[in-house]
């Protein structure tokens, strides 16, 4: 054991450690007298326990007291003196003193010593278990905030209602606020009120666990979607008590809606466009074998025609094939990057050294988009670059990608033909709704979207994404 000793008298601080020794505690002592050697002592060393007389030449035990404190509050101190009175003993109790013992009944120190230890290390354990907890909470609500998951506790027969941090949060509650039943359901959208009202009645009533989705209005008018699920906690003393969890699934929800709608979409424009071209391109060869062998140049055109329209089919089903394999999570510059590549993969190779070289370039870190505002955008950006590549007749295609803290910005360039101004006031081609399509997307997610002829020579797209 390592002992600081503040005693100027050597003898009294033999007598102390022989005290010690004879009692069972083997210790190494260390002896100061005045008030540098003992900050400084206590900066060098790590001490289990500090003896301290209370009145010395140049210094006193109170003022020690008060350094140990500032300097190494978790050490137990214990006064060892022969002057110390009732009064001034209890006064440096209350000052932060462990204990004291009279140098004339010196024999209480052996026992003083060791329950000073054992209260030390119940106090450091308790200190580690409390630092422990606090890490635990602190990992937990990280954990919530970073799933959109908080948990609760609801006691039936009081109405009490426990939410964490992240509950408040979701539903866009202070923290400070009391929880009801009647305050949930006013978060709750009107159009879902009365069935979470019977999910509650129905809860209380058969006493099980619960799994099922709302919606939230929140007062800035915003729709939020959420999950509740709950089972029967452990017997308590105080009653019947759920515990659970609610989890913020509107962005879950928002980017299933909107695979639905591109999959409608899609399903409608394989029957618009891909079945209608092999439709056609049927009745061309029906058409070609009419005229064999009467006709043999006419069916050779025909049978032409049927050849292009078959070409179109197939660019036309690798485009609606490419869409099916969206990816969950979206890298916008290997998204990008990527979509060059297949379209360029698809045409003829003996072709390929008359297609536009496609360049991607991204500058700044990498902004982290909700799955919903990355889709759109990569949709918007996949459009212009397929019309750039398939219409514009171009050398280079330029995909910029700005990464910035206030937006994102994307632009797809060409240095090809141009667009037709008639078909820019339009709004798009006859027939056609991609650029359409494109506004629409833009539209969704607060996106500005400029389309216009490139400086020099041939189109420019611009996404511009607000971030803040």
């Amino acid at each position: 054991m390592q002992i600081l000793h503040l005693e100027d008298d050597r003898q009294d601080a033999q007598l102390v450690r022989e005290t010690l020794e004879s009692g069972g505690i083997e210790c190494q002592m260390i002896r100061v007298e005045n008030q540098r050697d003992f900050a400084s002592a206590l900066e060098r060393g790590s001490f289990d326990v500090i003896l301290a007389d209370y009145t010395l030449p140049s210094f006193d035990g109170l003022s020690a007291l008060e350094i140990a404190q500032s300097m190494a509050a978790d050490i137990p101190f214990i006064f060892v003196s022969g002057t110390l009175g009732e009064e001034v003993a209890i006064e440096a109790i209350r000052r932060g003193a462990t204990d004291y013992v009279f140098k004339t009944r010196l024999e209480k120190i052996v026992h003083s010593v060791q329950r000073a230890l054992r209260e030390a290390h119940e106090r450091a354990e308790l200190k580690r278990t409390q630092d422990a907890l606090k890490r635990s909470e602190a990992y937990l609500a990280e954990a919530q905030r970073l799933s959109h998951t908080g948990s609760f506790g609801w006691d039936v027969a009081s109405g009490e209602i426990y939410w964490s941090q992240e509950t408040f949060r979701i539903f866009e509650y202070p923290p400070a606020a009391k929880i009801t039943i009647e305050r949930i359901l006013d978060r709750t959208h009107p159009d879902d009120r009365a069935a979470v009202r019977e999910w509650v009645e129905r809860i209380v009533r058969e006493k099980r666990e619960f799994d099922f989705e709302h919606r939230l209005l929140v007062p800035d008018g915003v729709v939020k979607h959420v999950r509740v699920v709950g089972r029967p906690a452990p017997a308590t003393t105080r009653g019947f008590e759920f515990v659970g969890a609610v989890t913020d699934v509107t962005e879950r929800r928002g980017a299933d809606e909107i695979r639905i709608a591109e999959r409608t979409r899609i399903a409608g424009d394989l029957h618009d466009t891909l079945l209608q071209s092999f439709q056609g391109v049927m009745l061309l060869f029906h058409a070609a074998d009419g005229l064999l062998p009467a006709t043999p140049l006419k069916a050779k055109q025909m049978l032409e025609r049927a050849l292009t329209c078959g070409q179109q089919a197939i660019a036309e089903g690798r485009d609606a094939v490419f869409d099916l394999r969206f990816p969950e999570r979206v890298d916008l510059t290997q998204a990008l990057h990527s979509f060059g590549q297949e379209l360029i993969a698809t045409e003829d190779p003996q072709e390929r050294s008359r297609l536009p070289a496609i360049h991607v370039l991204a500058q700044g870190a990498p902004t982290h988009l909700p799955s919903r505002m990355g889709y759109e955008v990569c949709r918007i950006a996949f459009e212009a670059l397929r019309n750039a590549f398939r219409h514009a007749h171009a050398r280079r295609i330029e995909v910029e990608i700005v990464h910035d803290p206030a937006c994102l910005r994307v632009f797809v360039r060409d240095d090809g033909k141009g667009i037709d101004p008639d078909v820019l006031e339009r709004g798009g081609r006859v027939g056609h709704w991609g650029m359409a399509g494109m506004r629409e997307r833009a539209q969704r997610i607060g996106a500005r979207l400029a389309i216009g002829p490139r400086a020099g020579a041939g189109t420019e797209v611009a996404i511009t994404v607000p971030l803040v």
